[in-house]
């Protein structure tokens, strides 16, 4: 899909559609609305009057036809509160408009930016729910499938140089990582082993000019790494360490490192503690982790942060095989410590055990991790909000302001000590589930801060955000790519107190 700047009036341009936004109140048809109220003899203040058209967030008013406009359509989207708005409810508007008119055939759009709207962000913001909701997760049909996708989007009202075409150039390079993300995500567990995964990111990396390291299971043998073998043994397909470096061509030495570590588990059963039947087709997701750190590392190959980032992405099926690990075995850790494994889908905070100690030996200095990792997070946010556990408030507070740069829904936890009884072992140093009652988010975070040590750190638990069971208006059903944005942006601002 062409994105690009257009500098004709709304009324002049010949689109097979042209979009804008109205926000509930008195003043609903105001501004840039105005005037095509205006082209069109009133149109907009007799809708509003009538009641078809309020405003309220995401409800689509679709004219054929409009007297005085060269556009063929107008598809007035609402916004809601104006006190409310912002890039994020302006990304999922430019989204929910596309995949609208996408359903009715249209090739052509013309985006038409409210006044007072037409900043570098909101251009980024418009490119990537454009970008975003183009995406489809149909890979596989044989049929028909939609009508083709959206060709070009012209995007109105912005200045030609305020900035906003870089601004459209950043917000398709980020677009396009999310959308690796969810392609590597949305594939079945047969077409996505751990070493087809380790293939697709070590390709990526050639592309992109980024070093990686990818560990067979000779070298994750060799690096004792207990934790995420114990995983791995009830399964034929071998597991697989992707590690990707990013380093800046300024890197200074002794400067901070970054390391992203994703929880990639392509294929979930529960090990010998099985699932139930209904709804395991979704374990295909539980790698939603490692693709999100995978997709993040393509795009800040391309936007180039200051800071040296590491991805570490452990990844393994979960299988109840003759030779799994069984309830009530002990592991040792690649740290050395010894783990109880009271559940065997408590899985992937064993996995990120050995992914984080991994991460520290390559000499990252903050860590981030992502997992699909507990029910119990969906119990307390359902699928809004994502997790977010850390052990320095500083580092804490950077990831949450970059959530909410980033428009991505996130929660600080608690932390507190009382959690770190929960899962101390009896035979051994941790046990991998809690001894209580309640908590298995919080307990499953305290897990892996275990194998932290005194590292800045945080976790994101997205197992109620990593994909949508339904689709929504702005987005198809199927993963989200969630965390990507988030982390884009902790890397481009790490040094800036942003």
């Amino acid at each position: 899909m062409k994105i690009s700047l257009d500098n004709r009036k709304a009324g002049a341009v010949e689109a097979q559609a042209l979009v804008s936004y109205v926000f509930e109140g008195d003043d609903i048809v105001s501004g840039r609305v105005d005037e095509i109220d205006q082209a069109t003899g009133g149109l907009l203040r007799r809708l509003a009057k009538s009641g078809e058209m309020t405003g309220k967030s995401l409800e689509m008013t679709l004219v054929h036809t409009p007297a005085g406009m060269a556009a063929e359509r107008l598809l007035l989207v609402g916004a809601g509160k104006r006190e409310k708005f912002g890039s994020a409810e302006l990304r999922k508007i430019a989204g929910a408009a596309l995949r609208t008119l996408k359903s009715k055939g249209v090739k052509q759009v013309a985006f038409l930016v409210r006044e007072n709207d037409a900043s570098m962000e909101s251009a980024e913001a418009v490119a990537e729910g454009l970008l975003l909701a183009d995406f489809e997760g149909d890979k596989y049909k044989t049929g028909k499938k939609d009508k083709g996708p959206v060709e070009w989007v012209a995007l109105l009202g912005w200045d030609a140089n305020g900035g906003a075409e870089k601004a459209i150039e950043r917000g398709r390079i980020i677009a396009e990582s999310q959308n690796f993300t969810r392609e590597l995500a949305n594939e079945p567990s047969n077409t996505m082993t751990p070493t087809i995964l380790a293939d697709r990111a070590a390709e990526m990396a050639r592309e992109e000019g980024l070093a990686c390291e990818i560990l067979d299971e000779n070298r994750i043998k060799e690096l004792r790494m207990g934790a995420l073998l114990s995983v791995a043994q009830g399964s034929v397909e071998p597991p697989r360490v992707i590690a990707i470096t990013y380093t800046p061509a300024n890197a200074a030495p002794g400067g901070p490192v970054l390391g992203l570590v994703g929880k990639a588990v392509t294929f979930d059963t529960g090990g010998i503690s099985i699932k139930p039947a209904a709804d395991m087709d979704k374990m295909k997701f539980d790698m939603c982790g490692g693709a999100a750190m995978i997709g993040v590392m393509r795009a800040l190959a391309r936007l180039k942060p200051a800071i040296k980032v590491i991805a570490v992405v452990p990844s393994t099926e979960n299988m109840p095989g003759g030779r799994a690990q069984k309830p009530g075995d002990v592991q040792i850790a690649m740290s050395g410590k010894s783990i109880e494994v009271l559940n065997t889908d408590a899985e992937g905070r064993l996995i990120l055990a050995d992914g984080v100690t991994y991460a520290r030996k390559l000499g990252c200095t903050h860590l981030v991790d992502a997992a699909t990792l507990t029910g119990a997070i969906v119990v307390a946010l359902a699928g809004v909000n994502t997790g977010v556990f850390g052990t320095n408030q500083a580092f804490t507070d950077k990831l949450l302001a970059s959530a909410k740069n980033a428009g991505e829904k996130m929660w600080p936890m608690p932390m507190d000590d009382e959690y770190r009884e929960m899962v101390k072992g009896t035979i051994a140093d941790i046990q991998n589930i809690s001894n209580s009652k309640g908590g298995g988010a919080i307990t499953g975070a305290m897990f892996i801060r275990e194998f932290v040590d005194e590292v800045p750190w945080v976790h994101m638990d997205i197992a109620g955000t990593a994909w949508y069971d339904d689709a929504k208006a702005w987005m198809p059903k199927g993963a989200t790519g969630v965390a990507v944005r988030t982390l884009i942006d902790l890397a481009m601002n790490f040094g800036t107190g942003n």
